[in-house]
């Protein structure tokens, strides 16, 4: 039984990444007058319809004495407006049969919800509302802000290890607004007046800083007439819309600093500077994560977890962001290990890709990973809409959703050794090791 499932597993892996190299997602791009950017995927195959919408707002482009704006505007957005009763919004998709979401990061804030495809209408009514007159009052804010305080007592104090993303950043991104991470400040947000929020929302929330995907079972001459009517007439915005003019600057490294938690465990997490997700050594660097941390069978699983039993978790992963990036090792000690026996494993596997090139074997494993992994993410009608959305406003390039694989496949096993001895050095290093609070005064 085990093995024909596995056999059918690779045929099913085998037919998804055939099937990545033949089949092109089409996409009609457009604008409107007042700025805002449409692209439109029709896909019959299933009666649903993805209608998003993308704005180029994150935390880097917030006040440094405001933090935490964006991320807290992804929850006031779902207040209500005018024409919807506060609290309402999620009602009415779900109550007609549809899902939704949102995410906020550094760079970007993405809605989207997933409905009945006779539901076209109703998406674009919602979205349109959020961009004309969404509720921004005083009654909302403060809903939101015990919302937002919950999520950061949950999510990052209450949770181990759970700050170390905003640790790891505020040392790798001294001057950059990288250096704070999209939950911000809780002081901050508690100090903003109305007004503020306000012209927070005039700044970025307007047409002319935003991307509407509509993907999955629609007609795109009907969607381009309700598109007109619920969005042609929202004025474009007035004010400049800021984004940040100073370059990150590099890390001057190591960097090592210890952080004391309420944890059990020790914990090293290791950080390096990488350059941003459109520069072509992102995709070697993606692949050279692959060989590191892609899977069970990935070297770090294999050798340290599996082999050598020096740690209960290790892995990596690649940090990609519009300006500049992180190349992030987690790793957790087993039991009796000491720290800096695990940190030795970890240095040693990343010397072995400095000094011999991936085997010819491994490099197509890794290739095929790529592949399935990117079939994958653009086979639902929402992830052919964030992918979309994500290539216009981050990398204004919508056609990598068809290219991108190309990208990829062009990494050579010599540009995995070449990124491999550039970035992951001890210059460019930010280390934080994890200790419980209890050995603070020790």
């Amino acid at each position: 039984m085990k093995l024909h499932h596995k056999l059918t597993s690779i045929a099913v892996g085998l037919s998804l990444m055939a099937g990545a190299q033949s089949r092109k997602i089409d996409f009609e791009k457009y604008e409107l007058d007042n700025g805002l950017e449409v692209i439109l995927h029709e896909d019959h195959s299933t009666p649903i319809v993805t209608v998003s919408v993308m704005y180029h707002v994150g935390s880097k482009n917030e006040n440094p004495t405001r933090t935490g704006f964006a991320h807290f505007f992804e929850h006031l957005m779902f207040e209500g407006s005018e024409n919807i009763e506060r609290g309402e919004y999620m009602n009415i998709v779900q109550n007609s049969g549809g899902t939704l979401n949102a995410n906020t990061t550094q760079d970007r804030t993405y809605y989207y919800q997933t409905l009945p495809s006779n539901q076209l209408k109703l998406g674009l009514w919602l979205e349109s509302e959020r961009m004309l007159h969404a509720k921004v009052d005083q009654e909302g804010v403060e809903t939101q802000r015990e919302v937002v305080k919950e999520e950061r007592r949950q999510r990052y104090d209450n949770q181990p290890y759970g700050d170390f993303i905003e640790q790891m950043f505020s040392r790798a991104f001294t001057q950059h607004p990288y250096k704070w991470t999209p939950i911000g400040s809780m002081d901050h947000l508690n100090a903003a007046s109305i007004d503020e929020f306000r012209d927070f929302y005039k700044t970025f929330y307007v047409p002319n800083n935003a991307t509407m995907v509509i993907s999955g079972d629609f007609e795109s001459d009907e969607a381009k007439e309700l598109i007109a009517d619920y969005f042609k007439d929202i004025p474009k915005g007035e004010k400049e819309i800021p984004f940040p003019k100073v370059e990150p600057v590099k890390v001057k490294g190591p960097i090592v600093d210890t952080v004391y938690d309420e944890i059990q465990l020790p914990a090293v997490f290791t950080g390096y500077r990488i350059p941003k997700a459109t520069h072509p050594d992102f995709y070697a660097l993606s692949m050279l994560n692959s060989v590191l941390a892609g899977g069970e069978s990935a070297r770090l699983q294999r050798t340290l977890v599996d082999e050598k039993q020096l740690a209960l978790q290790v892995g990596s992963f690649p940090y990609g962001l519009e300006d500049a990036g992180l190349f992030i090792f987690i790793s957790l000690p087993n039991t009796g290990v000491d720290l800096t026996d695990l940190e030795d494993g970890i240095y040693a596997e990343i010397e072995k890709v400095k000094k011999n090139l991936v085997s010819e074997k491994e490099y197509q494993k890794i290739r095929n990973q790529e592949k399935a992994d990117f079939v994958s993410s653009n086979s639902t009608t929402s992830g052919v809409a964030n992918s979309l959305a994500r290539y216009d406003v981050l990398y204004d390039d919508v056609n990598l959703i068809n290219n991108e694989i190309d990208k990829y496949m062009d990494v050579t096993r010599e540009d995995i050794q070449r990124v491999a001895k550039e970035y992951l050095t001890k210059e460019n290093e930010i280390k934080l090791y994890y200790l419980p609070a209890d050995q603070q005064n020790q």
